[in-house]
């Protein structure tokens, strides 16, 4: 009788839970930049994603993703890279900015 009682007291407390919706605040701060997307190719583990920003377009470089041509996406600052070379893509670029991961804005 106490096991049932038991299952049903952490069945309803497990019920009960409550999910708070993340902020926009909280969202905006872990990918504080946004871009549309101009370019994209994939290579080995990566997709390189040639991003418009406010001043000038930038090179990124994330985990391979699915990301299309005209997307807008956001992510968070990464670690930048001048002249790097890929051999997978045989090309080298000024630089470029190495990510863990983007979120691509739904339209």
């Amino acid at each position: 009788m106490k096991t049932i009682f038991t299952l049903l007291a952490l069945f309803a407390f497990t019920g009960t839970a409550i999910v708070v919706p993340q902020s926009n605040a909280i969202a905006a701060s872990q990918y504080p930049n946004t871009g549309k997307v101009l370019e994209t190719m994939d290579a080995s583990i990566y997709t390189y994603m040639k991003v418009s920003t406010d001043k000038e377009p930038v090179w990124l470089a994330v985990s391979k993703t699915t990301v299309a041509k005209g997307n807008t996406i956001s992510y968070p600052d990464g670690a930048v890279m001048t002249n790097f070379n890929s051999p997978s893509l045989n090309r080298t670029f000024d630089k470029i900015i190495f990510l863990d991961k983007i979120k691509v804005e739904k339209k």
